[in-house]
C-alpha cells in the first residue's frame, strides 16, 4: 500500500494524523511561508508523544531556497540536532544561483544527517533541470523527493511526476502541493508510491475578546483569528483509497 505522509504544524495536529492512520508526518511551523524549521519545544513535544515516524524540516527561512552562509550555519546546527534527538529523518533543500542543486552544502547537510532518511522538498520544483538534479539527488543518496511536477500543484505536474517515478533509481517521487481527497486516485493511478499533504482545515480562534485594528501580521488580509489543522476524517478517507487502490495498467 502506497504511504501517506502528513504535513503538521504542531503537536496537536501530529497526534490526530497519527490516529486517523498516517504513515508518516513532516513537522514544521509557519504554514503561510510554506513550512520552516519547528523550535526545539515543538522538536520535543512531538518526539515524545508521537510513534509513528516524524520528518523535521530544516528550513530557516521563508522566500527562495539559495541561502547565506548564516542560514546555512542554522541548517547545519538543526539537522544536528534532529539527528541527536533520535528523529528517522528530516527534510531539506538548497538551490545554488543558477537554479541547480547546491551540491556542495547538499554534501556537507548529508554528512551531518548520518542515518537520518533525507527528503529533498520542493526546492526541487524550483531547479532549472529536474531530470539533472533528480541525477545528483540519486547520487548524494537522497530518499525522497518531495515535488509537484515543477508546477503550482501536483495535479497539473502529474507529466512530469510520471516521468520522475519511471525514471527514479533511488529517490521515492512523492507527490504533494495540492493533493487532496478529491484527487488523490489520479496520483495512484500513474503509480507514485507515496503521497504527501496537509488534509488540512481551517478552525476558528477559541478567544471571545478580539481586538479590532491591531495585526501582528505584515499582511492585513490575514484573519488571526483562524489557525490551520489537520482534519482527522480527511486523513482517514484518504487511507481508506490508499488501502483499495488497484493501479491502472498501461
Amino acid at each position: 500500500m502506497a504511504t501517506l505522509e502528513i504535513c503538521c504544524f504542531g503537536a496537536e495536529c501530529a497526534l490526530v494524523a497519527e490516529r486517523a492512520g498516517a504513515d508518516r508526518i513532516e513537522l514544521c511551523t509557519s504554514p503561510a511561508e510554506g513550512g520552516i524549521t519547528p523550535s526545539f519545544g515543538m522538536l520535543r513535544q512531538v518526539r515524545d508523544l508521537v510513534r509513528i515516524p516524524v520528518h523535521p524540516i530544516v528550513r530557516p527561512r521563508g522566500g527562495d531556497f539559495c541561502y547565506t552562509q548564516a542560514d546555512f550555519s542554522a541548517m547545519k546546527n538543526d539537522i544536528s540536532l534532529i539527528r541527536d534527538m533520535g528523529f528517522s529523518g528530516a527534510v531539506v533543500g538548497l538551490l545554488n544561483e543558477e537554479g541547480h542543486i547546491d551540491l556542495p552544502k547538499m554534501e556537507i547537510l548529508m554528512e551531518l544527517a548520518g542515518p537520518l532518511a533525507i527528503t529533498f522538498h520542493r526546492a526541487f520544483d524550483m531547479c532549472i533541470n529536474p531530470l539533472l538534479a533528480l541525477e545528483q539527488l540519486t547520487q548524494l543518496g537522497v530518499s525522497r523527493i518531495l515535488t509537484s511536477g515543477q508546477q503550482a500543484n501536483a495535479e497539473l505536474g502529474l507529466p512530469l511526476l510520471r516521468t520522475l517515478n519511471e525514471k527514479t533509481q533511488g529517490p521515492i517521487i512523492m507527490a504533494g502541493a495540492g493533493v487532496r481527497l478529491s484527487n488523490i486516485q489520479k496520483f495512484l493511478d500513474v503509480g507514485l508510491k507515496e503521497i504527501h499533504s496537509s488534509a488540512g482545515k481551517v478552525a476558528p480562534s477559541t478567544m471571545i475578546y478580539r481586538k479590532a485594528g491591531v495585526t501582528m501580521s505584515s499582511d492585513s488580509e490575514v484573519d488571526e483569528f483562524t489557525h490551520y489543522c489537520v482534519d482527522e476524517d480527511t486523513v482517514e478517507a484518504m487511507k481508506d483509497i490508499m488501502s483499495i487502490h488497484a493501479p491502472l495498467a498501461f
